[in-house]
């Protein structure tokens, strides 16, 4: 599946939404985007429950 990779600040976020399908933070947010679905990405900076999201992201694209 390609995918193209946007890095960017919480408050950036609105500037990239065009065509985004996903958003994986490691901020804490506490709004919504409109329908695209956000999940929290600290399983890969803490290196606990990699698996378990890397499934979540992908239902979640593949959906």
């Amino acid at each position: 599946m390609p995918v193209e990779l946007i890095q960017c600040r919480v408050n950036e976020i609105e500037t990239y939404m065009d065509g985004v399908h996903l958003i994986c933070t490691t901020a804490k947010v506490d709004r919504s985007f409109g329908d695209i679905p956000l999940v929290h990405g600290m399983p890969f900076i803490s290196g606990v429950g990699i698996e378990a999201l890397q499934n979540k992201i992908l239902t979640i694209l593949q959906g």
